[in-house]
């Protein structure tokens, strides 16, 4: 199977489960449901889902239960691009081809939709939906709350604002993209483990992963950014240095960035040797992330 088709494949499960949980309403709190709505189910390649799915897999894990997480980290992902397209974050128009959530409704309404699908993912990891087990559900939504909060995402999300006026070397980079980018990614790998109750050096061979996969896929991000096609990316290109943004292009230049993407991409894909065949899909991801042009 191609990683085209496989990413497809999970991405319309995934969209299935989003549109259960998510269904439109009538009332008051339509339009913020609309915005939910629209934020989550516009697209995108849903990468971050099926990590979460294929993870699962190494584990045999009820497929159900892998959906319902992937869902969920799919919902928390889609708040921190509602959040970071605002005015006073990014101020981007553009997200996956079509409007920006804050400039199809309005500011506000982005505000409550990117709070509500934060919100919302917690409680659908804690649903016993998710996993029969209690124990599985609280270290579910303790590891996802410890990823997206200050010492993860939203902790990197500040350090990239403060590096519009500052300048970062390559290891203080490095460290604000494994905060910002990596460590939803790596909560995406390790979700298969938690949920198939894996053994401890499993977890963290997932982990391994997913930390050298999240380098290599903001590398490319940044490279994207600096060289690529809006109209393949669908956000506009030449945002960071029109921002004064520190990235791994403007440190490391257009070169070098490449064939560090590289070596990561073969470190990453080295951690899933315990696993064997079985990883077969984590390791076409890895490709995928590499080689991508949008």
């Amino acid at each position: 199977m191609s990683i085209e088709r496989a990413l497809n494949e999970a991405a319309a499960a995934v969209n299935r489960t989003l549109d259960q949980l998510l269904p439109p309403v009538a009332g008051a709190e339509r339009r913020v449901i609309d915005a939910m709505r629209y934020a989550t189910m516009g697209g995108g390649k849903r990468i971050r889902p099926y990590l979460v799915v294929n993870s699962a897999l190494l584990f045999d894990v009820h497929h159900d239960y892998a959906l319902r997480a992937a869902a969920a980290v799919e919902m928390l992902h889609c708040y921190s691009l509602v959040h970071d397209d605002l005015p006073a974050m990014d101020d981007s128009d553009l997200r996956r081809g079509r409007k920006t959530v804050h400039k199809e409704f309005d500011e506000a309404t982005a505000i409550l939709a990117g709070d509500g699908l934060l919100t919302m993912a917690f409680e659908v990891l804690a649903d016993p939906a998710t996993h029969p087990d209690g124990n599985v559900r609280a270290d579910l939504v303790h590891a996802l709350a410890k990823a997206a909060g200050a010492a993860g995402m939203v902790g990197g999300q500040m350090i990239d604002l403060l590096a519009e006026n500052e300048t970062l070397d390559i290891g203080a980079i490095t460290r604000l993209q494994r905060l910002k980018t990596g460590e939803i990614i790596a909560f995406s790998c390790e979700a298969g483990g938690i949920l198939g109750h894996a053994a401890p050096h499993m977890r963290q061979a997932l982990v391994s992963y997913a930390h050298d996969l999240g380098l290599a896929f903001q590398i490319v991000d940044d490279l994207l950014d600096a060289e690529g096609d809006a109209a393949a990316t669908g956000k506009p290109v030449g945002a960071d240095a029109a921002a004064g943004k520190a990235t791994f292009v403007s440190i490391l230049g257009l070169e070098r960035a490449r064939a560090q993407a590289r070596l990561l991409g073969d470190q990453a894909n080295g951690h899933l040797d315990v696993f064997g065949a079985k990883a077969d899909p984590l390791r076409w991801m890895t490709d995928f992330v590499i080689t991508r042009k949008s």
